[in-house]
């Protein structure tokens, strides 16, 4: 009897609870618990004729997102549509967070009379919620997907935090979770194959807005445009290319960042797709003949990074070629920290610094941001004395030789495309599933080409420390990050 109690609190402890709290914001329904949904105010007239508006949030974020320093929700209701708020975990994958929009979309549908939903979605979210849609079978209930810089590609940041130099600060941070580990590029290309062929993707047509926007300097998505602007065009959380799908509808791509591309300045562009009526997705045979396939964008060398722990104080060096316009230099801890000094080779000082908190992949970690224009070239270093602390210095170049260096997608292989580099190298260290990676007798790296021989299953984080010379004979170094996903199959992706 008392094993039966036990496994009937355990299932109940483990399903989501279906709440409808009442109006959001409330000091009852404060957002936040996963498994919870929430209803907005009633419009002053109730249009049958529009579909009830439902927002999933991201990672790291919750239903708060919505309506907290944000108007969101206040523009939507202004334009007088009926809509709900759903809660999902911040940390899990697509899977967890798509059986809970498949119950909460159900429950929201019949509180509301059978009337048809469009999912608004941002960030993760979109990704959440299409898994809802086409793996759940939650698609009958919804008209269309409106995703605002959703990672549909994943993020590069999300590999970032399981590379050699950051896995063991995100570690710390509680950042290399189920959903970061999901939106590594690597496991997205496969979640995209298995997605994309499914026969309920055609159901709901998706519709996509992305932003090229990092925010203010010195800010976490200042960081995350800096990292990612080597990728491509990005919004300091997700790149462009990443945030699209062969079979959607592109409605807009503007200057918002992360988080401005959620607010109700979207609205007025999205707003033409919010239909009762369902538009089916083109079938996989029109994507083949209408569109390429999605290629990501060659990686470039534009950041160098360095990273570990320290007692009580610690010094790194990194080299600055000549003709830098600039450098950004970002110290990101799990503390924040007073006592930093950059010293350049000549021996001046640089102490103020830009201090914010991170919000996306690191969230938790503090940043400490320095830009310096036209610097010095030769050594520099960077001392930081403080009580045990980990950290993640990046330095981001703003330099001639940037797209001169790009390792190939496919190839995995460093390659000279410009006149102003030469003398190339590579160091290359390799995790798997966010832990250290040997192979007996495996060498990982020839000539600039690095072995992606891997048959095991899980993602493989491959961090290379690229060094050489210009052709003036000056030593420049930088690091490139790019994961590799090997599915039960032994299929690369």
């Amino acid at each position: 009897m008392k094993r039966l109690v036990f496994m009937l609190l355990a299932i109940l402890l483990i399903l989501p609870v279906s709440v409808n709290a009442g109006t959001i914001g409330g000091k009852d329904n404060p957002g936040g618990i996963p498994g919870q949904w929430y209803v907005g105010d009633t419009p002053s007239f109730i249009d049958p004729n529009k579909p009830v508006l439902v927002f999933v949030h991201g990672i790291n974020s919750s239903s708060r997102t919505w309506w907290q320093d944000n108007n969101m929700y206040q523009t939507a209701l202004n334009n007088g549509y009926q809509t709900a708020f759903i809660d999902v975990h911040p940390d899990k994958n697509m899977w967890d967070n798509g059986a809970i929009i498949n119950s909460r979309i159900r429950d929201i549908y019949n509180h509301y009379g059978n009337k048809k939903i469009v999912i608004i979605a941002h960030s993760k979210g979109g990704i959440d919620s299409q898994n809802a849609l086409v793996h759940y079978g939650a698609h009958p209930y919804v008209s269309n997907l409106i995703t605002l810089s959703t990672p549909h590609y994943g993020s590069q940041l999300a590999d970032l935090a399981y590379s050699g130099w950051a896995s063991w600060l995100a570690s710390i941070l509680g950042s290399t979770n189920d959903a970061t580990y999901s939106l590594q590029t690597g496991y997205m290309n496969s979640y995209r194959s298995q997605t994309d062929q499914h026969a309920n993707r055609t159901r709901n047509q998706v519709y996509t807005l992305a932003g090229t926007s990092w925010g203010s300097f010195g800010s976490s998505l200042y960081w995350g445009g800096l990292y990612l602007s080597a990728y491509g065009s990005n919004d300091g959380a997700v790149t462009v290319a990443n945030s699209r799908l062969g079979y959607s509808r592109e409605v807009r791509v503007s200057n918002w960042n992360h988080t401005t591309v959620r607010e109700g300045g979207t609205f007025q562009y999205f707003r033409p797709y919010l239909t009762t009526f369902q538009t089916a997705g083109i079938s996989s045979a029109q994507v083949a003949a209408t569109s390429e396939p999605f290629e990501e964008e060659a990686a470039t060398i534009s950041a160098l990074h360095r990273g570990g722990e320290f007692e009580t104080s610690v010094k790194e060096t990194f080299l600055v070629e000549e003709n830098v316009q600039k450098i950004d230099l970002d110290w990101l801890s799990d503390q924040k920290t007073e006592a930093i000094k950059v010293i350049t080779p000549s021996g001046k000082v640089y102490s103020g610094f830009v201090h914010a908190e991170d919000e996306e992949f690191f969230k938790g970690a503090h940043h400490h941001t320095f830009q310096i224009s036209t610097p010095e070239q030769g050594e520099w270093s960077v001392e930081v004395n403080k009580d045990k602390a980990a950290y993640l210095m990046t330095v981001g170049f703003h330099s001639e030789i940037n797209n001169d260096v790009v390792l190939e997608n496919q190839t995995f292989e460093l390659k000279n495309t410009g006149k102003k580099v030469k003398d190339i190298n590579v160091d290359v260290q390799i995790n798997k599933n966010g832990k250290p990676y040997f192979s007996e007798g495996m060498k990982v790296a020839t000539k600039g080409k690095v072995n992606t021989n891997f048959t095991d299953e899980g993602v493989y984080t491959i961090t290379l420390d690229v060094k050489g010379k210009t052709t003036n004979g000056n030593p420049f170094e930088r690091t490139i990050v790019k994961s590799v996903y090997v599915d039960e199959n032994g299929k690369k992706h």
